[in-house]
């Protein structure tokens, strides 16, 4: 008998934070405050319900858009 291997693609807050690094506070709070100054815009979600889940592929984009390209000593920042 083969056992077919299910491959999560929407995850819960908690499997987020833990995927992403974050903690659940962070992806509360930005999603009740949205995007503000000086602060790290949240990953998209979506809500089912009263349900909130975000999808593998918005949480694997949201993290690429935050990877520093350039060393930080090889002259200025790189904003994604």
């Amino acid at each position: 008998m083969t056992t077919a291997t299910v491959v999560k693609r929407a995850y819960t807050e908690q499997e987020t934070a833990a995927y992403i690094g974050m903690s659940r506070s962070f992806l509360r709070q930005s999603r009740m405050e949205g995007h503000r100054k000086n602060r790290t815009v949240a990953p998209p979600f979506i809500k089912i319900g009263r349900t909130v889940r975000y999808l593998k592929e918005d949480l694997d984009a949201w993290l690429e858009g935050h990877v520093k390209r350039n060393h930080l000593s090889e002259g200025g920042l790189n904003h994604a």
